[in-house]
C-alpha cells in the first residue's frame, strides 16, 4: 500500500487526491494590467497532480505590489484571468487556493500608485532589501526598496478591506479558497517582528498587538468566505527580505498559532527558509507549533520524499509543500511514489519570460 503522502486527504471537507501541496512560487508572467494568462492556466493545470495548489503571491491592491508582472486579483480583468486558471485546474481534478499578498515595505515607488511610498508598519527602510521594479531609466530591474511610510489607522483598515475584497474575488473566480501570506518579510511578517514593528499604537509593542493586524485580517476574510477556506502562511525565524533576528520570535508565533487554532482555519502553512541559505526554524519549534495548532499543518522547505514521509509519520504535518521540484516536475507525485528521476529546474527562467522553463518541463517517460 502506498504511503499516506500519496493517499487522499480531507482538508476541512475539501477532498484532496494526495497530501502533496504545490508551494506558492512567484513567476512574474502576468500580462499587461497584471492579468493572469492562458499560459498560466496551462502551467497550473499541468500541476493539478498535487492534492492542493497554492498559487504564486497575488497582490490584493495596486498598493500591495512589490514586483513587476505579478498577477493581481483586484480588477475585473484579473478576476476573469484567474477564472480560466481555476477552470483549467478543476478540469484536471485539482484543488487550488490563491495566496493573497501585500508586500509591505518590500516595494519601490515605481510600483506604487502615483509613485508613492510603500506601506509598512514603520517608516524605517529595510537595509539591503531589493524588489523588482523600474530603474531610473524606466527599465525593469532589481532595485533597492524605497523608503516606506508607516500605515495609519485608516491605512490599516484599507489593507484589511483589500484582503476581504481579494478573497471574495478569488471565490468569484472559482477558486477553492485563499491563503493569507503572513511570511517572508512582507507586510504581516513585518508587523509580527518586534525589531521591525516600532509602533506605539494597538498594532505594536506587545505580542498581542503585533499579532493583531494578521488576526483581524483572518477574521474579516473568514467572515467573508469561511474559515475553512482561509489558510495562513508564516515563516518563523525568517530572515528573508532583510528581516532581523527577533528575540520574541518563539513567543510571538506560539501565541499566533494558538489564536489561529481557535478560529478553525483551513490550515497553517509553515515555511522554513533554510533552503534560501538562511537560518532554519529552530529545532523543537515545529512540535510546539503542532501542539498549539490542532488543525491541518503544511510544512514547506526543501522536502524530498523521505523527509516528507517522516514528517507525516511523526505527526508533525498533515501535508507537505514542494516548491522548485514541483516547478520542474508537473508529475511530481508519481515520480516520488515510483522513485523516478526528477527534472532539473532551470533557475534562469524562474522569473519572467514565456513558456520556456514554465510549461515545457516534460512528464516522465519510462
Amino acid at each position: 500500500m502506498s504511503h499516506k503522502l500519496f493517499q487522499p486527504y480531507d482538508l476541512r471537507s475539501l477532498p484532496l487526491r494526495n497530501r502533496m501541496v504545490m508551494a506558492p512560487m512567484t513567476r512574474c508572467r502576468a500580462a499587461e494590467g497584471d492579468v493572469p494568462t492562458a499560459l498560466m492556466a496551462e502551467y497550473y493545470a499541468q500541476r493539478a497532480t498535487a492534492g492542493l495548489i497554492v498559487t504564486e503571491g497575488v497582490p490584493v491592491s495596486d498598493s500591495a505590489r512589490g514586483y513587476l508582472w505579478t498577477p493581481g486579483i483586484y480588477t475585473r480583468e484579473q478576476i476573469t484571468g484567474w477564472r480560466q486558471v481555476a477552470q483549467a485546474v478543476h478540469q484536471e481534478g485539482g484543488r487550488i487556493f490563491v495566496q493573497i499578498w501585500h508586500t509591505g515595505r518590500i516595494s519601490h515607488h515605481s510600483l506604487q500608485p502615483e509613485g508613492g511610498a510603500p506601506e509598512g508598519p514603520t517608516d524605517e527602510q529595510p537595509e539591503g532589501a531589493v524588489c523588482f521594479g523600474y530603474d531610473e531609466e524606466g527599465r525593469p530591474a532589481y532595485v533597492p526598496t524605497s523608503p516606506p511610510r508607516a500605515l495609519d489607522a485608516d491605512g490599516i483598515a484599507c489593507v484589511e478591506r483589500s484582503f476581504v475584497r481579494a478573497a471574495r474575488n478569488a471565490l468569484e473566480a472559482g477558486m477553492d479558497g485563499v491563503e493569507i501570506h503572513g511570511a517572508n518579510g512582507y507586510l504581516f511578517d513585518e508587523f509580527l517582528n518586534s525589531r521591525v514593528n516600532d509602533r506605539d499604537d494597538i498594532y505594536g509593542g506587545s505580542v498581542e498587538n503585533r499579532c493583531r493586524l494578521l488576526l483581524e485580517t483572518v477574521d474579516a476574510v473568514a467572515d467573508a468566505v469561511g474559515a475553512e477556506r482561509t489558510g495562513v502562511r508564516i515563516s518563523p525565524n525568517g530572515r528573508f527580505n532583510a528581516m532581523p533576528e527577533d528575540p520574541e520570535m518563539e513567543a510571538t508565533f506560539l501565541h499566533l498559532a494558538a489564536k489561529l487554532n481557535r478560529r478553525g482555519i483551513a490550515y497553517l502553512h509553515i515555511n522554513d527558509q533554510a533552503t534560501f541559505g538562511l537560518p532554519a526554524i529552530p529545532e523543537g519549534l515545529i512540535p510546539k507549533l503542532r501542539a498549539a495548532f490542532s488543525g491541518p499543518i503544511i510544512l514547506c522547505g526543501g522536502y524530498d520524499a523521505a523527509r516528507a514521509k517522516t514528517a507525516i509519520d511523526e505527526d508533525l504535518a498533515d501535508l507537505i509543500a514542494f516548491g522548485v521540484s514541483y516547478l520542474a516536475n508537473p508529475d511530481l507525485p508519481m515520480r516520488l511514489e515510483k522513485g523516478w528521476p526528477l527534472n532539473e529546474a532551470d533557475r534562469d527562467t524562474f522569473y519572467g519570460g514565456n513558456e520556456v522553463g514554465f510549461t515545457d518541463y516534460p512528464v516522465y517517460q519510462a
